[in-house]
This record gives C-alpha cells, sequence and structure tokens, in this order.
C-alpha cells in the first residue's frame, strides 16, 4: 500500500488546457488505445455545451471538435482498436467519428427506435457491440444493442438496433459499462437503484440477467474490479457506495463487500472535507479499488478501499479551482487526466517537475436546464448532520 501511497502523492500537474473563450463543464475523458501513451495519443472531453473536443495528450491543445447538432451529447468513448469515438445522443442515435480526421460529419450513425433519448453507452472490449442506456419513456426504459463491427459488404452509415432489453429496469438508465476482457458481460446502472449483470450471449432478456443488485438509490457510477473483473461497485447521486463479488453467487458467502450510505459521512480526510464521488479506478497491478472524490474548491481525493471500509490514500490540491467532474487514469504511464467545472483539463504524473501555474479564477458557470449533469445532494447531506 505504501507504493500507492507515495506514487499517487507525487502527482504534480505538468501539462494544462490551452483555454478557449466558452467556459464549459468538463463531464467525461477517455484516451485513444491504439499507440503508446506518449506517442500521439488523443483525448476526447465531453463539454457542457454539447461539443466534444479531441486533444493533444502531449501538449493539451484542441485539436478538433465533434457536435451533436441538433441533438446532445452524452458520454464519450474510443473505440479499443482505432481512433473511432462514440457517443450517445439526445437525438435517438449514437455517433461516431474519426478522432484523426477533420470531418465533422459522423463516419457511422446507429439508429434507436423512435422515442429513444440515450444518456449512457459504451462499447464491448472487441469493439463488437455497442449497448445504450434510455430514459425512461412512458412506462420504458430500454438497453438497446447494436453490431458495432464495420462490415466491407456494407457502406451504409446508418445501422438499426440488433434489440433490446426492456424489462429489467423501472426507471432512467444512467450507466452502461462492459467488462474488461469479456465481451459478453455488461453491467447497467439505473435511478431506479438497481444494477444488473448480463451476459449477452443468452438468447433473450430473461436468461440474459446474470444477477440484480440494489443500491437503494439513484446510480451515476458503475465499474468492474478485483481479479479477473468478477467484482461490480457503483456509486449513487447522493454519494452512496456499494461494492459486490460475482464469485459469491453460487456460494454461501455473501455478495456484498461494502456498503455505505453516505461516504461523506464516514471518511476522515485529515483537516479536509469530502463533498461528492467522481468514480472509480481499479490498478490491475496492485490489484487494488480506488475511489476519487473531490471538494467544491477543486481538491480530488483519492480513497482505497477494502472489505472493512474506506482509507484516505491522498489529496491533489493547487489544479483545479472547481468542482471536479471527470478523470481517467492510465496505467501504461500511471498519468491522470482530470477535467472539471473550471474549464480545465490538467494531465498529472508521479514525480515530474511539477510547473507553476497561476490558479485559473473560479469559471463556475450555471448549468444549462437542457444539459444534463451530475447532481450531488449536499442538501440532504446537511439536513442530515443537523438531526
Amino acid at each position: 500500500m505504501e507504493k500507492i501511497e507515495e506514487q499517487f502523492a507525487n502527482l504534480s500537474i505538468v501539462k494544462r488546457s490551452s483555454g478557449t473563450e466558452e467556459h464549459t463543464y468538463l463531464l467525461g475523458i477517455d484516451t485513444s488505445k491504439t499507440v503508446p501513451a506518449e506517442k500521439g495519443s488523443l483525448v476526447a472531453v465531453l463539454c457542457s455545451n454539447g461539443l466534444i473536443r479531441i486533444y493533444d495528450k502531449e501538449r493539451l491543445n484542441i485539436v478538433r471538435e465533434f457536435s451533436g447538432h441538433p441533438g446532445h451529447l452524452n458520454g464519450v468513448k474510443f473505440a479499443n482498436s482505432c481512433d473511432i469515438v462514440y457517443s450517445s445522443c439526445t437525438d435517438s442515435t449514437i455517433k461516431c467519428w474519426d478522432a484523426r480526421l477533420a470531418s465533422e460529419k459522423p463516419v457511422q450513425l446507429f439508429k434507436g427506435y423512435p422515442s429513444n433519448v440515450f444518456i449512457s453507452f459504451d462499447i464491448s472490449c472487441n469493439d463488437h457491440v455497442i449497448c445504450a442506456g434510455t430514459e425512461k419513456v412512458d412506462d420504458d426504459a430500454l438497453l438497446v444493442f447494436w453490431d458495432a463491427r464495420i462490415n466491407s459488404q456494407d457502406l451504409s452509415t446508418t445501422k438499426d438496433p440488433l434489440g433490446a432489453y426492456s424489462e429489467t429496469h423501472s426507471d432512467d438508465i444512467t450507466q452502461v459499462c462492459f467488462h474488461p476482457s469479456n465481451p459478453n458481460m455488461v453491467v447497467s446502472g439505473s435511478t431506479d437503484g438497481l444494477v444488473n449483470v448480463f451476459d449477452i450471449s443468452a438468447d433473450n432478456e430473461e436468461d440474459a440477467l446474470v444477477t440484480t443488485c440494489n443500491s437503494v438509490s439513484s446510480v451515476s457510477y458503475v465499474g468492474w474490479s478485483g481479479k479477473d473483473y468478477k467484482q461490480i461497485y457503483c456509486m449513487t447521486h447522493d454519494e452512496g457506495f456499494c461494492w459486490w463479488d460475482l464469485d459469491h453467487l453460487d456460494t454461501d458467502e455473501p455478495i456484498t463487500c461494502l456498503n455505505i450510505q453516505d461516504v461523506r459521512e464516514v471518511m476522515n480526510l485529515k483537516g479536509s472535507v469530502l463533498d461528492y464521488l467522481i468514480g472509480g479506478l481499479y490498478h490491475e497491478k496492485m490489484d487494488k479499488l480506488f475511489i476519487v472524490g473531490g471538494t467544491n474548491t477543486g481538491v480530488i481525493h483519492l480513497m482505497s478501499c477494502t472489505t472493512s471500509g474506506l482509507s484516505h490514500v491522498t489529496s491533489l490540491q493547487g489544479g483545479h479551482a472547481a468542482t471536479v467532474r471527470s478523470f481517467f487514469w492510465n496505467m501504461q504511464d500511471d498519468s491522470l487526466l482530470t477535467g472539471g467545472e473550471d474549464a480545465q483539463l490538467l494531465l498529472w504524473k508521479p514525480g515530474a517537475i511539477e510547473k507553476k501555474f497561476t490558479k485559473k479564477d473560479n469559471m463556475k458557470i450555471a448549468s444549462s436546464v437542457y444539459q444534463r449533469v451530475r447532481i450531488h445532494s449536499n442538501d440532504s447531506y446537511k439536513r442530515r448532520k443537523k438531526q
């Protein structure tokens, strides 16, 4: 554990993104996986103005931008085997662009059913299947699937769905996450509080459902962890954390590893506070799950996760001036990218020579009602503390 603490504690800012005239929240980050981390790698960032910005990771300069107009984009993800970048859109499509081409036109559109408003998605580890979650419309909240493979015999730029799951969630499906190495396994999370695990190689939805876990709150983040990624975890919009071991499904052992209703109430952060959770990362080399959170003034907290609870590892300060909304941990070079409501994209590396930056003024902006942003329930927390 000491090695982990030292590694994260040594993170320093080496690059800060070049500024833009429009101050936007940076809501999601992913990086291209086709080249070594420092040789022409691209970074895709989802912005609150509905654009996806492509950055050169080495310099953090904006290379190009993609828009979902007239729809609004949710989520950003690179393919695993090429520099195609995907995003789900409120206009009933999943759009994908070639991140190395200047053309703003999507190279492929995956069309949903007419009433679909997609708010979450992911692509399988072999790039064969896309799965997207919808808002609840009437009584339906769907997981919609497409064949993402490019067929040289079919040059059509539009694809219809393979089908959909409709029986397992009763409200907006906020999260979809494929297994890192098994292309048939996918986990979904919803505002109904349920976290469902599917094996999509099964013939129908009922048979595909491996298990259902209940977080008892609206799900804001899901992920895989553990040796061979046989564990799942989730975070909730009221800053709860749940962690389950799927290896225990067919045993007498309890499936729940950890369940914390409000992480803010249990963390001792050595003179600081925890205002919200951002997400999690499983460190393969160390076989350790970490939780990332922060403060409204831009401090980033890293916490380690064990079955006995969460413990504070380190805090990163002096980077952001407002709430941090997104991060990406690169296992290849142990670097960290973070994005916030101060419109800043920062690159952190362990042991790097720290460059002194003038901390940007707090450029928090009022969220558009149209923009789908992650809301943290600070008010409910304050009310509980007064009781």
